[in-house]
């Protein structure tokens, strides 16, 4: 099994303890962390506004953090769960990417999906297209990125996008372009995107739900003839972890509590929803367990979530030094 960590950058508020100028030498150190460990990739998310519930807290730009990683760091690949692709331009997003994997050397993953938080959309000026029309958005942007990775120029006169020789150099260093990863689980139409462009997809972690949504993309694969032993699975999880069962009681309290703060007791309660019995929350022995079961499953690269890393590591220490040698 493969391994990467999501960074702190404020969008599910796990910033919140710390000064807003302290803010990116904490994301840096972290990543530093990362680059020197057993990770192989680091992660952001491409939102603006916070989360569970729209708040005024600082939420840092993903594409600005690729920059900054990618000049910072030196082994470490750089990913985005997911790029929404209704916030920019398909052709200038192709062209911020290839920048960025020239600044890295070629370590930048592209994560993409459809994009679901109205919020978001219409404050900053971009509506909020149905989900339909989402989806087509998407499977044009993507078509629009590998075809300026590959040739380096773009015209594409779609329904939702067109660009009209759009210049895309230098292209990637990466060989191939960029590894495309497509993210959501959508039945008809967005593992369908999946099947037909991505090296990587990204949906449900748990067992019945990865093993689902895995036998939907295959049938997609054989509808158009495409091998999906080619594509990597991947899934997201928040990690409760603790050397006890206590331990992990207390992490997840404490969790609550904070969120509770920020958030109200209600939504924070609904928060734990998204932690208690699933993969990565338990003793490092249960959590391998676990995460045993999806790696049979076909589940080959995990992307984990540490909600308290910006100010406490032990968890993610404890993760480090039991789960990763017992899976990598």
């Amino acid at each position: 099994m493969r391994f990467g960590l999501f960074l702190p950058q404020g969008w599910r508020l796990d910033l919140v303890d710390v000064p807003a100028t302290r803010h990116w030498p904490v994301i840096s150190d972290l990543a530093a962390r990362a680059d020197a460990g057993p990770w192989e990739s680091v992660w952001v998310y491409d939102h603006m506004h916070t989360a569970p519930l729209t708040s005024t807290g600082a939420t840092h730009e993903a594409w600005s953090l690729m920059s900054a990683l990618a000049a910072t760091t030196s082994r470490v690949r750089l990913g985005q769960m997911c790029t929404c692709i209704g916030y920019r331009n398909p052709a200038l997003l192709a062209k911020m990417a290839a920048t960025v994997d020239h600044i890295s050397g070629g370590r930048v993953e592209m994560g993409i999906g459809a994009g679901w938080y109205e919020h978001e959309w219409r404050a900053y000026g971009y509506g909020f297209p149905t989900a339909g029309e989402r989806l087509g958005m998407l499977d044009e942007g993507v078509r629009i990125m590998a075809e300026a990775w590959s040739d380096g120029v773009v015209s594409i006169d779609g329904e939702h996008f067109r660009v009209d020789g759009a210049i895309v150099q230098p292209r990637p260093v990466q060989e191939g372009g960029i590894p495309m990863w497509v993210a959501g689980g959508g039945e008809r139409k967005t593992l369908r995107t999946a099947a037909r462009y991505a090296d990587y997809t990204n949906f449900d972690g748990t067992a019945e739900g990865f093993a689902h949504k895995s036998e939907v993309l295959r049938r997609h694969c054989e509808d158009i003839g495409r091998d999906p032993a080619e594509i990597t699975r991947s899934a997201n999880y928040n990690v409760a972890i603790g050397q006890t069962e206590k331990d992990v009681t207390d992490r997840l309290a404490f969790l609550r509590d904070r969120m509770s703060t920020h958030v109200g007791p209600d939504e924070a309660e609904r928060e734990l929803g998204a932690y208690r019995g699933l993969p990565a929350v338990g003793t490092p022995e249960q959590v391998v367990e676990k995460l045993s079961a999806l790696k049979r499953l076909g589940m080959e690269y995990g992307i984990f979530y540490f909600p308290e890393i910006a100010t406490d590591t032990s968890g993610l220490e404890l993760f480090e030094r039991e789960v990763i040698p017992a899976l990598a």
